[in-house]
């Protein structure tokens, strides 16, 4: 079966930095509904659609059609006061966005009496070279298709 709009697709991938040095490494399989709805990024989907199981590649990507460029209006330097005791480095913290929206902000540094949080995502700016091998191809069912995700295993639950 080709890979195609409304078609779940069962990937191992992984993921290096431009030099070839390796970032992350999937135990488990991903499993993504193909066909525009935001489950991975563009750029895989267009190298994998017409595609079929057993197809292996690696991408060369730019940071924008990565994880995006960093956007520094996403980074904000807080007062430790404002913080419980126990904030570390690493940590996150959910909170909104200059649009009011809800943001997950990662806590990048703490310096003093301040404590820097990011909003990127932490490949932001980043080249990235993902080497895909498509394990799996199958039709969609029509509740993954209305909810515009896969369900099951490696998939969403309930």
């Amino acid at each position: 079966m080709k890979i195609e709009k409304n078609t779940a697709v069962t990937l191992r991938f992984k993921v290096s930095d431009a030099q070839g040095k390796l970032i992350e490494e999937n135990k488990e399989p991903m499993v993504y509904l193909h066909g525009g709805y935001g489950n991975t990024l563009p750029k895989i989907e267009e190298a994998l659609d017409g595609r079929e199981a057993g197809y292996q590649t690696t991408l060369a990507l730019a940071a924008e059609d990565a994880f995006g460029l960093r956007d520094e209006d996403l980074v904000r330097t807080i007062p430790r006061s404002q913080f419980p005791p126990g904030v570390k480095v690493g940590g996150q913290l959910e909170g909104q966005g200059s649009d009011g929206r809800k943001q997950v902000f990662n806590v990048a540094k703490i310096k003093g009496d301040t404590v820097i949080l990011d909003a990127n995502h932490p490949l932001a700016g980043k080249a990235l070279r993902f080497t895909l091998k498509v394990t799996d191809v199958r039709l969609a069912s029509d509740d993954e298709i209305a909810h515009q995700h896969v369900h099951g295993e490696h998939g969403h639950h309930h």
